[in-house]
C-alpha cells in the first residue's frame, strides 16, 4: 500500500508541475513564434503596448485586416514602368536629393495603393507591411521619419541618402512579382 501511495503522489507531483510549467512554455513558444514571424516589429509592439500578450494581440489583428484585403500582385507592364519611375527618382537624387526622397514616399504610396493595401494612413500602412514584410517596417518607418524630417528642412544629405536606400528596399520588395500570378495577369 505505501508503494501505491508513492506513485499516485509522484503522479501527482509530475501532474502539478506540468499544469504549472505547460502555460509558461506555451507562452514562450508563441512568443518565438510571433518575433520569427514579425522580427523587430514584435519587439516593437511589444514596447509600444506594454507586454507580450497585448502585442500578440495587436499582431493577430494586423494578420487578420490583411488577409482580408485583396492584395495583388503589379503586371509586368506595371512593374516595369514602377522600375522606370523609380530610375527617375534615384537619379533625381543627385540634384534634389529632398525632391528625391518625398518622391519616393509618393510613389512606395502609389505602388501600395495599385496593389490594394489602404494608404490613407501611414501607421496603417506600416503595420499592413509588417505582416508580408516585417524585416523592412523598420526601414519604412525610419524612411518616413527622415522624409517628414526633410519636409521641414532639417534632413542633411546623408539623412536623405539613408532615407532612399529604406525606400528602395521596401520598393523592391513591392514590385516583387509571383511568376504564377504574372502570367494569369
Amino acid at each position: 500500500m505505501n508503494t501505491t501511495y508513492i506513485i499516485i503522489a509522484v503522479v501527482l507531483v509530475l501532474v502539478i508541475v506540468g499544469l504549472i510549467l505547460g502555460p509558461i512554455f506555451a507562452r514562450r513558444k508563441r512568443s518565438e513564434h510571433f518575433k520569427d514571424e514579425f522580427g523587430d516589429e514584435y519587439d516593437r509592439a511589444v514596447q509600444t503596448l506594454g507586454n507580450e500578450k497585448e502585442a500578440q494581440t495587436e499582431l493577430d489583428e494586423r494578420r487578420k485586416h490583411v488577409e482580408t484585403l485583396n492584395i495583388r500582385p503589379l503586371s509586368l507592364k506595371e512593374r516595369e514602368r514602377y522600375l522606370a519611375d523609380w530610375t527617375a527618382v534615384q537619379s533625381k537624387f543627385v540634384d534634389e536629393p529632398g525632391q528625391a526622397v518625398g518622391d519616393a514616399d509618393r510613389l512606395i504610396m502609389e505602388v501600395m495603393h495599385l496593389r490594394a493595401y489602404p494608404v490613407s494612413d501611414f501607421e496603417q500602412r506600416a503595420a499592413d507591411i509588417s505582416v508580408n514584410y516585417p524585416d523592412l517596417v523598420s526601414n519604412y518607418r525610419a524612411a518616413r521619419d527622415i522624409a517628414l524630417k526633410n519636409e521641414q528642412e532639417q534632413a542633411d544629405t546623408e539623412e536623405l541618402r539613408q532615407a532612399m536606400i529604406h525606400y528602395r528596399s521596401l520598393f523592391e520588395e513591392l514590385l516583387e512579382t509571383d511568376a504564377e500570378a504574372v502570367l494569369e495577369i
